[in-house]
């Protein structure tokens, strides 16, 4: 069964779109079936996958709203390499008409469950701000990856990300869990960046990321041209740290795969 990740935080302008686009190409190179689902209304994850969000046939609004099957709403053929369902100013639409529909939180969940062996990794762009479509996301997903700026409001607002995955763990999905949390657009020539890196990686120890990334014109480039930076410039260093971060994600599924607890489970 492949695996759901939401990159979530709800802090603005800290590279989640940048994230999921350059992460799930790096995947799809590791000849991994990969799926991206655009949640944000701007469709910046759509864009940046070579998809003209003006132009779709259909996005996740016809997804989550008229319940039109995955296989019916993907687009396949991608500048990344994987699949996308789409996302543009429709999506805004959808979360209002959510409201109207009986566990309105669980439609993404839902309508992913029939694909769910088909794809080694979803990954989900949401929304900066936590609403029905994050909640949606989160709901469907098994963990979040949450990318973040080492900056001094950057640590309050991953306190608050942290405890609204406390709290929709607690109501609609158990199982759901940080993945992962990533140092976005670092430099570490900046001291307050080095002292934040410090305090994340003593509060959250594994859960932070070895892969950095780092400030890179290329990467910042790269979705104008409608591609992931490693189509773009594959010897960028951005290209190469997420080549790098999604070796890093594999290997610690592997060893998730071989703990002790997967084998009593299996046994």
């Amino acid at each position: 069964m492949g695996k759901v990740i939401a990159i979530a935080n709800q802090k603005g302008g800290v590279g989640k779109t940048t994230t999921c686009v350059n992460l799930a190409a790096s995947m799809a190179a590791t000849k991994r079936k990969v799926l991206v689902i655009d949640l944000d209304p701007q469709g910046n994850a759509t864009m940046a996958s070579g998809v003209d969000k003006y132009q779709v046939a259909s996005t996740a609004y016809e997804l989550l709203v008229d319940e039109l099957p995955v296989e019916q709403v993907v687009e396949r053929e991608t500048s990344g390499g994987y699949h996308l369902i789409a996302g543009n100013g429709d999506v805004t639409a959808a979360e209002i008409k959510l409201m109207e529909f009986f566990a309105r939180e669980v439609r993404l969940r839902n309508a992913l469950a029939p694909v769910r062996d088909y794809y080694d990794y979803v990954f989900i762009d949401c929304p900066p701000s936590l609403n029905l479509l994050t909640v949606n996301a989160m709901s469907a997903a098994d963990s979040v990856l949450v990318p973040m700026q080492c900056e001094y409001f950057a640590l309050e607002g991953l306190t608050a990300l942290v405890d609204t995955i406390s709290k929709l763990a607690a109501v609609v999905n158990p199982e759901l869990h940080i993945e992962g949390i990533l140092r976005t657009m670092f430099d570490h020539r900046n001291r307050l960046a080095n002292e934040v890196s410090d305090q994340l990686k003593a509060h959250f120890g594994d859960k932070v990321y070895r892969t950095v990334i780092p400030r890179n014109v290329r990467l910042a480039e790269a979705p104008s041209f409608g591609t992931p930076a490693m189509y773009y410039d594959k010897s960028s260093v951005g290209a190469k740290s997420y080549l790098a971060l999604a070796g890093e994600i594999l290997r610690r599924a592997e060893l998730e795969q071989d703990s002790p607890e997967n084998s009593e489970q299996t046994a």
